[in-house]
């Protein structure tokens, strides 16, 4: 709280009132199902988008996430998607390609070979479910803040999507982006990364939930529009911050 205490104060001066205002219509449509009301939605959604301005606001950069010991990594890492194992699709690595948009400067298409050849970081995270689950792991890869620097993309955008084979979408803010943790991972305790769990490429950052982490990725764009998520335009806060 100390740490925090600037920001906190912060949010009681500009957030109070509307939080006050969000919670009082919510009273006011009592006696209606409020799951299906347009007037609800629209509460509930400005109640998110200031929960992401929260997270935004209190979000530390250069605060690192907690490393674990080898000896601790889940091997394999748990299966999570929207649909079963048994409907993951195979990608085929010799034609698979990183396709680049948005406010990137060179926007030629990456091989995996070319991912490869690219220095590569380990991180030992925790993966941290919405659904209350969790285990650690041993992802390694390029640094995304590297890579994005590579390509001339804007660090000053707001946004960076990662569009995935399997139609997932997800975005994250750019100062999550270029978290020190934050990977493009192709290894798992050292192997590259099993078709089930992401192959070739996969976002791992240690700042985020699990479904902000895209599995399967097949482009990235760089942007000033909010873009959404998967989850996000279902319901889900879209920061989804640790």
């Amino acid at each position: 709280m100390r740490e925090h205490r600037k920001v906190i104060d912060e949010i009681g001066r500009r957030g109070l009132l509307r939080g006050t205002m969000s919670l009082g219509a919510l009273t006011l449509l009592t006696g209606c199902d409020v799951s299906e009301q347009d007037q609800v939605q629209r509460v509930l959604r400005s109640v998110s988008a200031f929960n992401d301005w929260v997270q935004a606001r209190l979000f530390d950069p250069d605060k690192l996430a907690p490393r674990y010991a080898a000896s601790q990594v889940l091997k394999p890492p748990r299966f999570n998607a929207y649909y079963g194992i048994e409907d993951v699709q195979p990608i085929d690595a010799a034609t698979w390609r990183l396709e680049l948009a948005g406010l990137i400067q060179d926007k030629r298409p990456w091989t995996l070979e070319q991912i490869r050849a690219l220095p590569e970081q380990e991180e030992i995270i925790r993966h941290i479910c919405v659904e209350g689950w969790d285990y650690i792991g041993q992802w390694s890869g390029p640094n995304l803040r590297q890579f994005l620097t590579r390509v001339g993309a804007d660090l000053g955008a707001k946004y960076v999507a990662f569009h995935s084979h399997d139609d997932y979408m997800e975005s994250i803010d750019m100062a999550s982006a270029l978290h020190p943790q934050t990977i493009l991972a192709t290894k798992y305790a050292g192997d590259p990364i099993g078709d089930p769990y992401g192959f070739p490429l996969r976002l791992r950052t240690a700042v985020k939930l699990g479904f902000k982490n895209p599995k399967w990725i097949r482009a990235i764009e760089v942007t000033n529009t909010y873009p959404g998520g998967y989850w996000a335009d279902r319901g889900f806060n879209w920061h989804s911050g640790l």
